[in-house]
C-alpha cells in the first residue's frame, strides 16, 4: 500500500507503539467498569488514577485538577459553556485566532445574552497588546487565548496575558492542545500567574483519539455538559474510556520525557525546511514570532493551497492546506485574515508539521518535489492566462 511521508502532525500523530501496548489489556482481559465494586472495576479505577497522575505530572498540575474528556473539543466546550452557565451573562473575550471548538461555543453564548469580543493579533499572529487591554476594559467574565496556534505555530505569552487579566477577576482559559508535547507546560506556574484552566488532547502527543483533559483550578465553578452518574468530580458523567485514558497517561509521560531532545531536533529540521522554502520564493507566516518547533506555514504567490496539497499528496507527501474550503464557498484561513494577510495569498497557505520520525532526508526530498510541483503549477497558470 502506498503511504505518503507524513508531515501533518498538528492534525494528529501516529500512536506510539508503547502506548498501543499499554492500552491492549484494557481492550481485552481488563475490561471492567471503573465504577464497579468488584476486582475488575477496582483494577480499571487504579488504571485511571495512575493515568491521571501521569498527565498531571507531565504538565505540572495536581491529579485532582485533571478532568478527563473525549478530547480537546469537549474540554474547550466544558470550560466555555460550563463556566458561562454558572455566571451572569457578560462579556467573553477570545483571541481572533482560536480553534473553532473555542470560537463556536463562544458565539453560541450570545444567544443567552453574552457579548463576544475577539482580540486582534499582529502580523506575526501574536495577541495585540493594545487590543487585549481594550478587551479587558469591558471587564470580561471569561478570557480564552490559545497557547500555540494550530496553523502558524505562534506561541503566546500566556502567563503575561493572564497576569494582565487578573485584576478583572475573569476566569482565564488556554487551549494548550498544540503546545503539549512540544513546549514545557507548568500549570502550577500558569495558575499562579492567573490561568484557571488548560485544555489537552491525547492524539496530538502519540496517544489515542478519543481522550483529552481539562486541567482546571478547583475554584472554578463549572456546570457539566453531560449529566449522569457524577464521574470526573461530577464534571463529566459517563463510563470512562479506560483504554484511551491509559494511553493518554503514558503518552503524556513519554512526551514530557523526550521534550528537550525532540525540540532541538525539530528546530534544526524546520530551519532546513524553511531555508529551502525561502529559496523557492515562499512567504512564511509568523516567521518572526516564537513558534512551535515543528510547524511551518507558508504560501507561494498565485498558487492555490488546496491544489498544491493534492499534488504533493500524489507525489508522496501528506501536508495540510491552510484554507477551510468547500466546493461552493472557498474561504481563506480566519487565522491569516486576522493577521492581515491578503485573501489571495491566504488561499495558498500550506502547513508542514513535523514529527518525531521526520528526517533530514525526507525534508530534502520534500523540497525537491515541491520545487518541481511549483514549476509545473506556474506553467499551467501561464498557459491559462
Amino acid at each position: 500500500m502506498f503511504a505518503p511521508v507524513y508531515f501533518d502532525h498538528n492534525a494528529t500523530t501516529p500512536p506510539d507503539a508503547r502506548v498501543r501496548e499499554a492500552m491492549l489489556p484494557y481492550l481485552e482481559s481488563r475490561f471492567g467498569n471503573a465504577s464497579s465494586r468488584h476486582e475488575y472495576g477496582r483494577e480499571a479505577r487504579r488504571a485511571i488514577d495512575e493515568a491521571r497522575q501521569r498527565v498531571a505530572h507531565a504538565v505540572g498540575a495536581h491529579p485532582t485538577e485533571v478532568v478527563f474528556t473525549s478530547g480537546g473539543s469537549e474540554a474547550n466546550n466544558l470550560f466555555i459553556k460550563g463556566a458561562a452557565a454558572c455566571l451572569s451573562p457578560g462579556s467573553v473575550a477570545i483571541s481572533a485566532i482560536e480553534h473553532p471548538c473555542v470560537r463556536e461555543p463562544a458565539k453560541q453564548l450570545r444567544r443567552n445574552g453574552w457579548r463576544l469580543r475577539e482580540i486582534g493579533v499582529d502580523e506575526n499572529c501574536r495577541v495585540s497588546g493594545a487590543d487585549f487591554q481594550d478587551a479587558l476594559a469591558d471587564r470580561p467574565a471569561m478570557v480564552s487565548v490559545m497557547l500555540a496556534n494550530n496553523e502558524t505555530g505562534a506561541v503566546q505569552d500566556i502567563a503575561a496575558l493572564a497576569a494582565q487579566a487578573a485584576p478583572t477577576r475573569a476566569w482565564f482559559h488556554t487551549d494548550a492542545v498544540q503546545a503539549c508535547g512540544r513546549l514545557a507546560l507548568d500549570f502550577r506556574a500558569l495558575n499562579a500567574a492567573g490561568v484557571h484552566a488548560m485544555t489537552l488532547s491525547a492524539h496530538k502527543i502519540g496517544g489515542p483519539k478519543g481522550a483529552g483533559a481539562l486541567v482546571v483550578d478547583k475554584r472554578v465553578e463549572l456546570q457539566p455538559l453531560i449529566a449522569g452518574g457524577g464521574h470526573e468530580r461530577g464534571l463529566r458523567s459517563g463510563t470512562e474510556n479506560v483504554a484511551a485514558i491509559v494511553g493518554f497517561g503514558l503518552a503524556a509521560e513519554l512526551a514530557a520525557s523526550r521534550l528537550d531532545l525532540q525540540r532541538r531536533e525539530m528546530v534544526a529540521l524546520r530551519a532546513e525546511l524553511e531555508a529551502g522554502l525561502v529559496a523557492q520564493g515562499a512567504t512564511i507566516f509568523a516567521a518572526a514570532a516564537e513558534r512551535l518547533p515543528n510547524t511551518s506555514y507558508f504560501a507561494f504567490p498565485r498558487i492555490d493551497g488546496e491544489t498544491l496539497v493534492g499534488r504533493l499528496d500524489r507525489a508522496g507527501f501528506a501536508v495540510a492546506a491552510g484554507a477551510a474550503c468547500s466546493s461552493a464557498n472557498p474561504e481563506p484561513s480566519h487565522v491569516l485574515l486576522a493577521m492581515g494577510v491578503a485573501p489571495q495569498l491566504a488561499r495558498g497557505a500550506v502547513r508542514v508539521s513535523l514529527g518525531a520520525d521526520s528526517t533530514v532526508a525526507q525534508v530534502r526530498d520534500f523540497l525537491g518535489i515541491l520545487n518541481t510541483t511549483i514549476l509545473q503549477l506556474r506553467g499551467l497558470t501561464a498557459l491559462v492566462s
